[in-house]
């Protein structure tokens, strides 16, 4: 566990099969400390995470759930979840408290709503620190830019599209993703180089 960004902690967890890594996150704030998309800690992960402590697990989408229960049960944390993507969450044993709708105001984080990889797909945009986080509506792949993930996975792509184009709206200059590898960096120019490449 490392802290990538100050008081932002990141862990992850080697997929085989896309060839890299899950990642979670746990921001600490005088608010209540957040904890988004957990993926299987370690010992060492899992005991820091302990110590540090979570008020609130936030899931960006229905397959993101991961170790939301373990940490739940270290922590105490309550889990949220857009509503239209926890009937999936609930049907894969993911223990929810909360929902999640766009424009709510988590601690620093602002909830966006992303829909197109699954309709409740949401980001979290921390306006004063310019930082953007995202579950699978944009992937860190390859390394330093900007990717999606494969259509068949999809419930609606060109949605999807229209989803990351909106977040160009936004003032972000690092972003922290659920798969791959984050861009601590000019980020929303390698999300303009992304939609670039989109059908027209």
């Amino acid at each position: 566990m490392r802290e990538i960004l100050s008081d932002i902690f990141t862990w992850p967890w080697f997929s085989e099969p896309h060839g890299y890594d899950f990642n979670g996150h746990l921001i600490r704030h005088a608010e209540g400390n957040l904890c988004i998309d957990p993926v299987e800690p370690n010992e060492e992960a899992a005991e820091k995470i302990a110590r540090l402590g979570v008020a609130r697990i936030l899931l960006t989408n229905r397959n993101h759930s991961r170790a939301a229960n373990r940490v739940r049960g270290r922590t105490g944390a309550r889990t949220a979840i857009h509503p239209d993507d926890a009937p999936h969450a609930l049907g894969q044993g993911a223990e929810l408290d909360d929902e999640l709708r766009p424009d709510d105001k988590i601690g620093p984080l602002v909830v966006i709503g992303v829909p197109g990889k699954s309709p409740g797909e949401v980001a979290f945009h921390w306006p004063e620190r310019r930082l953007l986080i995202v579950g699978d509506a944009v992937i860190g792949n390859p390394p330093g830019r900007c990717g999606l993930l494969r259509e068949a996975v999809m419930d609606d792509p060109s949605r999807l599209r229209e989803s990351v184009r909106d977040l160009l709206e936004l003032d972000f200059e690092a972003l922290l993703v659920g798969d791959g590898e984050p861009i601590l960096r000019d980020a929303k120019a390698r999300l303009e180089d992304l939609v670039e490449s989109f059908p027209s």
